[in-house]
């Protein structure tokens, strides 16, 4: 039996912009932000501990609470779009959060710091999902291989310029800069939108039958679940009585939200959505890639700030030369690629050129100087730029975008979610491969150890033979030995950012051709030759049609 296409969530449609150049600008600011802003505040945290006097465990839960909301909230922003449209949802997150982003660095009060970080991060939740929205509801299909480009150059262009960033605010123009950044920016998307967002109606009969238990039930699942994972390799995941709470109740919330979704009769996001194989298979290479992906931007800047003991400044030359400048070369040649072959290509050669920067990044040895890895940053940005962009272009093309209400849902929670769940698993691998090796370098060193005498004999001749110099010398060995663990750990963490990226790959090969549609590269040559409006109600008609013959969604 079909089930009607209104059973798995809203149809969305929009009204193609008059000036598609400042809509695509506006993109470029709105993905801007949201990189940038997680990337700089991750990164510059240091500089905000020492401007606001917060402790180690402080400054961990203000990363979570500047983060967190951003999930709570995202899954929801593509129904808000259509129900308001674009220029009601965006406009005034964009001006609210000028205002919060200039006002947090003139705070002396640590609750009202923390209060306000959790407002801007619900903004900031809004921008990504607003716009995908922006692409499918306000761009004509010509654009939509751009919009989709920005979308995707944010993930390594936040990674490397946010870097560059924090280091040019941190050591010249002072790190309330992280934040006063926005000030300009976010006006600025405001602005555009408010010339070039076409004006759309209130869509009233969406919003009486709004499906509010569902998306309460999995914005609050995925926040409880996201805090888990923030915090779990500080408080040592389940020995903590906090994380082990959240999993369990963001876990009951979630199985809360599939049975309502079920149940309702009007669900906001119906399961159906990710059971499709291409798209099902799709979103694991999202996962599989994010993993991979996290290997590079977390292994690099920790060895060189950890090991080489470098400033951000003193690293911002490195992802200027091998990912900032390069990344538009890429993703040109990934949009120009994805024109005239399949998607899965492009993914293949993503994830191939991250799977050898990985293998070059495990021969790391404490030796290595920032210039030591160039090749592996430009591989990372090329698979980055490769694999992400592809991948959500093949996501897309076997899908409906009139659905794309429904299926954000689960976009916004694989886009968050495992960003976060590869970067806590990660830094636990790290730190349990440190404690490994160090156990390992340490464990042949004793006090009867001749090899360490002999080198607490030469040191001395630096330090002195006093009680102190003595003691100055064996801190000396044990800090290299603890450089050589974190060494060995870095090396082990591109090994599974290696393994991951060949895991990605496999996945590849279980995926289905891209059907044809817009986002095909035979399309503009195979299209019938009507009148764009025709083709366009001929492709949602067909598309609506198979929807219901197969009996779910697409993303």
């Amino acid at each position: 039996m079909s089930v009607a296409p209104s059973a798995f969530g809203p149809v969305t449609s929009g009204t193609t912009a008059s000036r598609p150049h400042l809509i695509v600008a506006a993109l470029l600011l709105a993905s801007f932000v949201v990189g940038f802003d997680t990337r700089v505040l991750s990164v510059g945290l240091p500089d905000l501990r020492g401007a606001y006097a917060l402790g180690i465990d402080e400054a961990s839960w203000l990363s979570t609470i500047a983060n967190a909301p951003q999930i709570l909230v995202s899954s929801a922003v593509a129904w808000l779009a259509t129900v308001f449209g674009i220029r009601r949802v965006m406009i005034p997150s964009s001006l609210i959060y000028a205002c919060i982003s200039l006002a947090i660095p003139l705070l002396h009060d640590g609750s009202a710091l923390f209060a306000l970080h959790a407002v801007r991060a619900l903004l900031l939740g809004v921008f990504i999902p607003a716009t995908i929205m922006v692409i499918f509801r306000n761009l004509d299909m010509k654009y939509w291989l751009i919009g989709i480009a920005i979308y995707a150059l944010r993930v390594p262009l936040s990674q490397s310029l946010g870097f560059v960033l924090v280091g040019v605010y941190g050591d010249y123009l002072g790190w309330q800069w992280l934040y006063w950044q926005d000030v300009i920016v976010a006006p600025l998307i405001a602005l555009l939108l408010i010339v070039a967002a076409p004006k759309e109606e209130l869509n009233v009969s969406l919003l009486e039958t709004a499906d509010w238990g569902g998306m309460l039930l999995l914005g609050s699942s995925m926040t409880m679940l996201y805090v888990a994972l923030d915090q779990g390799n500080r408080l040592d995941w389940f020995q903590s009585g906090i994380v082990t709470s959240l999993v369990v109740g963001g876990g009951i919330l979630a199985i809360g939200f599939f049975i309502n979704e079920s149940v309702v009769k009007r669900p906001w996001a119906h399961a159906s959505v990710i059971l499709s194989r291409n798209i099902g298979i799709g979103y694991g290479i999202i996962v599989a890639f994010t993993f991979s992906s996290s290997g590079g931007s977390i292994v690099i800047p920790s060895f060189l700030q950890n090991v080489a003991g470098l400033r951000p400044i003193a690293i911002s030359q490195l992802y200027v030369v091998g990912a900032v400048i390069p990344v538009f070369v890429f993703i040109t040649l990934a949009v120009y690629l994805q024109r005239r072959v399949d998607s899965r290509l492009c993914i293949l050669i993503g994830l191939v050129a991250m799977a050898i920067g990985s293998l070059i990044g495990s021969r790391l040895t404490i030796e290595w100087s920032p210039w030591s890895f160039l090749p592996v940053v430009l591989l990372f940005t090329a698979g980055q730029s490769f694999t992400f962009f592809s991948t959500v272009v093949y996501l897309l093309a076997n899908s409906d975008p009139k659905r794309a209400t429904a299926s954000s849902a689960y976009i916004q929670v694989i886009r968050l979610g495992s960003a976060e769940l590869a970067v806590s698993l990660l830094n636990t691998w790290l730190r349990q491969r440190e404690q490994f090796h160090s156990n390992i370098l340490g464990g042949p060193i004793a006090a009867s150890s001749r090899d360490l005498h002999g080198m607490i004999n030469k040191l001395e001749t630096l330090f002195g033979t006093s009680p102190r110099g003595s003691l100055e010398a064996l801190s000396a060995v044990a800090s290299q030995v603890r450089a050589q663990a974190y060494v060995l750990a870095y090396g082990d963490g591109f090994v599974l950012s290696f393994w991951f990226a060949i895991a990605g790959l496999l996945l590849v090969v279980f995926t289905g051709a891209m059907p044809f549609g817009p986002l095909h590269p035979d399309f503009e040559h195979n299209a019938p030759q009507a009148a764009p409006a025709a083709q366009e109600k001929a492709l949602d008609r067909r598309a609506a049609n198979d929807m219901v013959a197969s009996g779910h969604t697409y993303v």
